[in-house]
């Protein structure tokens, strides 16, 4: 028997790092996944890799910037799982970087988009379905813009920070119609998105040190959080910030 055996979950980011390895893990304890990401090709080599397993899973390429892609991503659940008990929606990237000063409101403008626009444009194609069954809704957070800020990262941080607003506003809009809505809060964890703070030998010191830990995460290791929000074990937990740093939040050398 498997944590989410029965159950249907869309996974957004499921190309690479903590989303791929969180769409393994869903199915790995029985989920049937709908995998979202830009590019087909690792979406259906993800899915042939989780029907090797004994898994179920469907590629849906799209943009999370387009609302299109999230509600083609709910249809597809719908149509071929019955409906949806969970969404992670753990897109985005490290959007524009640099000094305040350098940076081009274009450009930080476009980074909300990707880390905060588009989930909120996920979860509103997702919610009916959540609440249809009674469900968890799950956002990638950061403790960037959190418990940290980090020089050069405004508009990352603005976008984190915002998803924790908008997890407590969904917390408390829904958990009265059954949906439970949490962030997930991880530290430096090595995926390709994080090879951008960890590109030298020493820059990965530097980072893994901010870690009570002193090293990265997996991204199994995040995908075994993000599987306790998905799951009946967090059946009382909604409007929370789980924190799955390392410690970077508290330590301090």
């Amino acid at each position: 028997m498997g944590l989410l055996d029965g159950k249907s979950a869309i996974v957004t980011g499921a190309g690479s790092g903590i989303g791929r390895a969180a769409a393994r893990r869903f199915a790995a304890e029985g989920a049937s996944v709908v995998l979202v990401s830009r590019r087909a090709a690792p979406l259906e080599a993800l899915a042939e890799e989780i029907a090797a397993a004994g898994g179920t899973a469907l590629p849906c390429p799209g943009d999370v910037t387009d609302p299109a892609a999230a509600e083609s991503a709910v249809a597809l659940a719908t149509a071929r799982f019955g409906g949806l008990d969970i969404a992670f929606d753990n897109a985005g990237d490290l959007g524009a970087l640099g000094p305040a000063e350098t940076l081009e409101v274009d450009a930080f403008r476009a980074t909300l988009e990707t880390n905060l626009v588009a989930a909120f444009a996920c979860a509103r194609a997702q919610l009916p379905a959540l609440e249809a069954r009674g469900g968890s809704l799950i956002f990638t957070g950061s403790f960037v813009g959190v418990t940290a800020g980090l020089a050069g990262m405004a508009p990352y941080a603005a976008a984190k920070a915002g998803l924790l607003g908008l997890t407590r506003v969904l917390a408390a809009e829904y958990g009265p119609r059954g949906v439970r809505v949490n962030a997930l809060l991880p530290g430096g964890t090595d995926t390709p998105m994080g090879e951008a703070a960890t590109a030298t030998p020493e820059a990965r010191a530097a980072v893994e040190g901010l870690h009570a830990l002193k090293r990265l995460a997996t991204p199994e290791e995040i995908a075994g959080a993000a599987l306790f929000l998905a799951s009946d074990l967090s059946g009382f937990v909604t409007g929370t910030a789980l924190f799955a740093d390392g410690g970077v939040s508290t330590s301090r050398g």
